[in-house]
């Protein structure tokens, strides 16, 4: 019986709402499967014929020594998503990858460490004026931690939050704060081996004047969506757009495409989360059996080439 580990944190214990969901598909599915933190100094990861990432959710304050496992498990094990792909989606600068592409994406001005905060804080508001408000996040970031949304009169605090992240030698996000989240949500779509599988609404996450979440992420409010056709159509371009820059020549297992819309109501990418997304799956119908049956596929093909 192939044997599959499940990938998650220690600070992740009990969070992931997918993994029991996942659990019981992968039996039916008749894959030996395990729960195991990334994290753990003592589980042998040779040992399985995959690792599966779902929730390593803290490696955003440990970025080099999480690659640095991953480097060691894709060397031992199958790593789904593959290492390449990790190391490219866990740096949010993918974002100009794909708007180079021609993908629509939320505007973005990354600001590194060496920038003087407030001088780029106060180019970017000139150059969105039509915005009222905006975000400031890092650019390695999960779960909305470390990140706030300010209005324009809030510029210097926004400059310390920028300060405070480029100290710490991050990269840092800005991006005009677009409204329409606070009454449509954000739409996320789950695919499966580059098909569509089910969406998600999401709530607002960012409140005004409220700080950073200081959990492992921000609480999210979720129910099932029927995505528009405009939504569908950009995240299979995303998706597309993702395989022609990764140069991959198979879909990849799993993928969430986060869209949001823009001031003229057009879909517009927000996050394409391939290293570790929550799936979402008690929302996705029978979706954890097709990921598992997709998973089984996946093994028998390792155990075959061995």
């Amino acid at each position: 019986m192939p044997r599959l580990a499940l990938v998650t944190a220690i600070a992740a214990a009990g969070l992931d709402d997918d993994l029991p969901i996942l659990l019981d598909a992968c039996t039916r599915a008749g894959i030996d499967t395990q729960v195991r933190a990334w994290d753990d100094p003592s589980v042998a990861w040779g040992r399985f014929d995959a690792a599966l990432l779902r929730s390593p959710w803290d490696y955003v304050d440990r970025l080099p020594e999480f690659i640095d496992w991953c480097t060691r498990v894709s060397a031992q094990s199958r790593l789904i998503n593959p290492l390449p792909v990790v190391r490219w989606n866990t740096d949010k600068h993918y974002l100009a990858d794909l708007a180079a592409r021609g993908v629509a994406v939320v505007p973005t001005r990354f600001v590194e460490p060496d920038a003087e905060p407030l001088p780029v804080l106060q180019g970017f508001l000139a150059a969105h004026a039509e915005a009222a408000e905006f975000v400031v996040k890092p650019a390695v970031g999960a779960g909305s931690r470390d990140a706030q949304r300010y209005s324009r009169e809030q510029e210097f605090a926004a400059a310390n939050h920028i300060a405070r992240l480029l100290d710490a030698e991050r990269s840092v996000m800005l991006q005009p704060y677009l409204s329409s989240v606070d009454h449509d949500g954000e739409t996320a779509l789950m695919f499966l081996a580059g098909t569509f599988s089910h969406a998600i609404r999401k709530g607002p996450l960012l409140r005004p004047d409220e700080g950073p979440t200081s959990h492992l992420f921000a609480a999210e409010a979720i129910t099932a969506r029927t995505p528009r056709d405009d939504e569908r159509a950009l995240a299979e371009r995303v998706i597309a757009a993702a395989k022609e820059q990764l140069r991959l020549q198979t879909p990849l297992l799993y993928a969430r495409v986060d869209l949001i819309r823009d001031g003229e109501g057009e879909p517009c990418l927000l996050e394409l989360e391939l290293c570790e997304p929550s799936l979402f799956l008690a929302h996705g119908g029978d979706s954890a059996d097709r990921l598992a049956a997709l998973l089984a596929d996946a093994l028998a093909t390792n155990a075959s080439a061995a």
